[in-house]
């Protein structure tokens, strides 16, 4: 006797609902996509409890004809394509006939439509798959469908469900996806009460990015067309200067359905090549436009994903497309506006200066009535090095701090073998502790070299984990401005100045973000950050977490926030900058600790605040980075784990001359 058999139909139909109905946001995606395949210029989504107690989406579409009403909820019954050549012609989102079974065999749903104007129409009410109710009512001409109790006899689905606010975001951020590939539509979206989305129907795409991004974020993007003879291409870009910490900005309409595909989000990124910071994405919205027949989109249940049949040609219009906007741009950032009648100075802070060899005599004899020495004459700034300010009260250290003949850092030149040593100790004296560098460079505002010794992080931290001693090393020059190369009698050393930095500065702030409530600081004028109505909701929820890092911000209002404080030694012009990175890294954690959040944020301020490369540095500057790189914990690699420091053996160096085989 066989064993193969039928399934039933409504085991069949629950199947079917785990390849479709994944989450209520695969509810609320097939919903309205009909919707939209109906021709409806309103749609009004409502969920509650993250659409696991209901989905309620409403539209004033085309309707369903009462003799396909009940029609509808059989599997594979769709009205979009009759025969198989219609595969390769698909124009509409929705074609396969899946949905309504599928989400109807693992929730209550009841469907009133009508597609008349005079006011009659249809209601349906389907439990589990079974048919309760199918009779006349009165409706007006659309579609209302109302879901409730998803997955209430599939409770293993349901276990497997995440938070509210996890399933919300998902439903949020397709709503998005959706209102930006068809402006013409006025989209509303609202749970718990609350409206998280409403877009006007205009068709204006601008309007949408800002009901959904922000103001802000839709002023700075750049708006472009192009077509050749098989695509036309439209939409908006963010200038390189205006960048997420994530691909979540980055939205790819086709024919309007919102898709994603890799190669063409590489295509997109390579067309802005070497403009965009490392590990940033632009905020993208972009319409392409083809013949059905180039697109395969029957590849995956949710038709998420899409084939193209001229997939290189396509990656490399988009590509030169995007690389031609961004050339007709003049892509300077604009400065920040000054707050009006607030001082350069917020704060005062005692600082370390580096002096050449006939500053610190001048220094020292002026400090006594608490002004700066006056300016030498051939500043060297006026070549392209760094300058340094001298603050009133401040005062050098003693000239043996700096020249004692054990000292671990040593200047020579050309060959190392030269002269007298002008020397810096390894290790920071008690004078030299007090003060903090004040580096200028490419007019980006300030950084510090921040005061960092073992004993002081140890004391913090507790002790400080078995690291090899950090070599002693004689000065030779700088490379290029970026790299510093030094010597001793084992080899060649070459340091990358700006992971070198970003080690000491990562120990300071980690150190500083420990106490952050006394160094909090009033602002004279707020800090205004924008978000999607959805992150919204969950910095709402999260601002906690911001006080624990001394950031202080408050709700305002729609999807705006103030920081009324943040701790007075945020790199200076950099803070607003670093509080929406804290929130973009708070928003994308789903179990947020204070370890972490402390760590992160360190090292969000260290690599900003640190020197950059291509900045040349003086003699004395770049011994000083160097001893203060050797007080560090871990002098050997940057915060995200690159080496600072590599070595060329003189064996090495005699092998690769030849001088040994």
């Amino acid at each position: 006797m066989g064993i193969i058999r039928i399934l039933d139909e409504h085991i069949a139909n629950q199947i079917a609902a785990g390849e479709v109905v994944e989450r209520p946001a695969s509810v609320v995606k097939e919903l309205v996509e009909n919707a939209i395949d109906a021709g409806s210029t309103k749609i009004d989504v409502t969920v509650e409890e993250g659409g696991l107690d209901s989905i309620r989406v409403t539209d004033n579409g085309a309707g369903i004809d009462p003799e396909d009403c009940e029609t509808a909820f059989y599997r594979h019954a769709t009205s979009k394509i009759t025969e198989g050549r219609d595969l390769f012609q698909i124009t509409s989102l929705g074609f396969r006939g899946e949905a309504l079974p599928s989400i109807a065999a693992v929730s209550k749903v009841r469907l009133v439509t009508s597609n008349v104007q005079d006011g009659r129409g249809r209601k349906i009410e389907i439990e589990g798959g079974h048919l309760r109710v199918n009779e006349e009512t009165a409706a007006p001409r659309g579609t209302d469908f109302l879901v409730k109790e998803l997955f209430f006899n599939t409770p293993a689905r349901l276990k497997y469900m995440k938070t509210i606010q996890t399933e919300l975001g998902h439903i949020s951020d397709y709503m998005y996806r959706l209102a930006l590939s068809r402006p013409d539509i006025a989209f509303t979206l609202r749970h718990n009460g609350n409206s998280l989305l409403q877009t006007l129907g205009n068709g204006d795409a601008l309007q949408v990015i800002a009901a959904i991004y922000g103001t802000q974020s839709a002023k700075a993007m750049l708006a472009f067309e192009a077509e050749n003879m098989d695509y036309t291409l439209s939409g908006y870009i963010s200038r390189p200067d205006y960048t997420r910490a994530n691909r979540n900005g980055m939205s790819l309409i086709i024919n309007g359905r919102y898709v994603r595909n890799y190669g063409l989000m590489q295509a997109i990124l390579r067309g802005y090549h070497t403009l965009l910071p490392i590990n940033r994405f632009p905020l993208i919205v972009i319409q392409l436009t083809m013949h059905p027949s180039l697109i395969d989109v029957n590849v995956h249940p949710s038709k998420l994903e899409v084939r193209f049949s001229k997939e290189q040609e396509l990656f490399a219009f988009v590509e030169e497309e995007i690389r031609k906007v961004l050339q007709q741009e003049i892509l300077i950032p604009r400065p920040a506006k000054q707050a009006i009648g607030k001082s350069e100075h917020a704060f005062i802070q005692e600082q370390l200066h580096f002096p050449n060899a006939q500053d610190r005599d001048a220094s020292v004899g002026s400090r006594e009535d608490g002004e700066a020495p006056a300016a030498r004459s051939g500043d060297q700034s006026d070549q392209g090095m760094t300058s340094f300010p001298i603050p009133p009260g401040s005062a050098w250290p003693e000239k043996r701090d700096y020249l004692q003949p054990e000292s671990g850092i040593r200047r020579s030149y050309g060959d190392g073998s030269g002269g007298t040593p002008a020397t810096a100790p390894m290790r920071e004296t008690a004078a030299a502790s007090s003060y903090r560098s004040d580096y200028r460079y490419e007019n980006k505002g300030n950084a510090d070299i921040p005061s960092v010794t073992k004993e002081w992080l140890q004391a913090a931290s507790g002790p400080a984990p078995e690291i090899p001693p950090f070599p002693e090393l004689t000065l030779i020059g700088q490379h290029h401005g970026t790299y510093l190369i030094a010597q001793n009698d084992s080899g060649l050393y070459l340091i990358d100045q700006h992971a070198a930095h970003e080690r000491i500065n990562y120990e300071y702030y980690y150190e500083q973000f420990g106490k952050p409530a006394d160094a909090s600081q009033e602002l004279l004028l707020p800090i205004t950050l924008e978000f999607t109505p959805s992150e919204s909701e969950k910095v709402k929820q999260r601002l906690h977490w911001f006080e624990k890092v001394g950031v202080y911000m408050e709700f305002f209002g729609g999807q705006t926030f103030l920081v009324r404080s943040h701790p007075f030694w945020f790199p200076k012009g950099d803070e607003k900058a670093i509080i929406e990175e804290m929130a973009e890294w708070v928003l994308s954690e789903r179990n947020i600790d204070v370890a972490k959040l402390r760590e992160t944020s360190s090292i969000m301020c260290s690599c900003k605040a640190s020197i950059k490369a291509n900045q040349k540095l003086t003699e004395q500057e770049a011994m000083t980075l160097i001893q203060r790189l050797g007080a560090c914990r871990q002098p050997y690699t940057c915060p995200h784990g690159r080496p600072i420091v590599v070595s060329f053996s003189a064996y090495d160096l005699e092998k690769m001359f030849k001088r040994v085989m």
